[in-house]
């Protein structure tokens, strides 16, 4: 299994979202079978089978948060470079194309979430913004083009 890198932040979410599935939505699902059981045939009982999927849903979403849990190591503010961008850095970047500013914290795969500013350090942004500096100035190539960033500020 590879090495899978969290942010502290990052980390203590994913702990909250596995013990509020293992507490509670477990049993939101245990009593939606009960009640769809009750409903009669079970061959041709929609909300049992709804409800049943579900619940396989739950269980391997659980199962991948705690395989992604015990391979994690969770990355320490100090041991982090503050002079170039990697893991764990907020980069505030200019586009140099529509001369607006930008900023990105560079996390892992299992932490991005674009509306949050939360990019992966493996996407095609993220992977070129790795051991830039301030001032540099970095193109970029996705799927829409070239986009051309200026690295303003690297903060922690």
């Amino acid at each position: 299994m590879k090495k899978i890198y969290l942010t502290q932040q990052g980390y203590e979410d994913m702990i909250k979202e596995l013990e509020y599935l293992k507490k509670t939505k477990r049993r939101e699902i245990s009593a939606e079978i009960g009640r769809a059981r009750e409903l009669g045939d079970l061959k041709e009982n929609a909300e049992y089978h709804a409800a049943k999927e579900q619940q396989a849903h739950i269980e391997k979403h659980i199962a991948e948060l705690e395989s992604t849990l015990s391979n994690a190591t969770v990355i320490e503010d100090a041991d982090m470079k503050t002079d170039e961008v990697g893991i764990g850095s907020t980069i505030t970047l200019k586009d140099m194309s529509a001369r607006e500013e930008v900023t990105y914290h560079l996390v892992s795969e299992e932490e991005a979430n674009i509306e949050s500013g939360k990019i992966s350090i493996t996407s095609p942004v993220g992977s070129s913004l790795v051991g830039h500096k301030v001032n540099d100035i970095i193109e970029i190539k996705v799927p829409a083009g070239t986009i051309k960033y200026q690295v303003l500020k690297i903060s922690r």
